[in-house]
């Protein structure tokens, strides 16, 4: 719904700049080309976040299922290690050889 709420408004921007405003050809054409690039790199900024997220809860749903998790060569379980959802953090159990340790879900496999 708010990629449509966008896109009206960017089809009123242009419409505006075509027919409100005094610019000359090129300048009109490097206003659009600047205002594309924005967009464009918005939506990228937005698709690499949501893919990230996407793979932390993914990697934060295998350690709740029992799987074993490798996390920068180090496999992590829960038998060594609790989930803090809050940070989507691996904290290492007391009386275990990890005790201490954290590691961010968003550097596991």
């Amino acid at each position: 719904m708010a990629y449509i709420i966008g896109l009206v408004v960017v089809v009123l921007f242009f419409l505006v700049l075509n027919y409100f405003t005094e610019f000359t050809r090129s300048q009109k054409i490097t206003i659009s080309a600047i205002l594309f690039s924005i967009i464009l790199m918005a939506i990228m900024f937005n698709t690499y976040s949501e893919d990230k997220s996407q793979h932390t809860l993914d990697v934060a749903m295998k350690f709740n299922q029992g799987k074993t998790i490798k996390c920068n060569g180090i496999d992590v379980n829960s038998s060594f290690y609790e989930l803090s959802t809050g940070t989507y953090t691996f904290i290492g159990k007391e009386n275990t050889p990890n005790y201490g340790k954290m590691i961010s879900a968003s550097t596991c496999e």
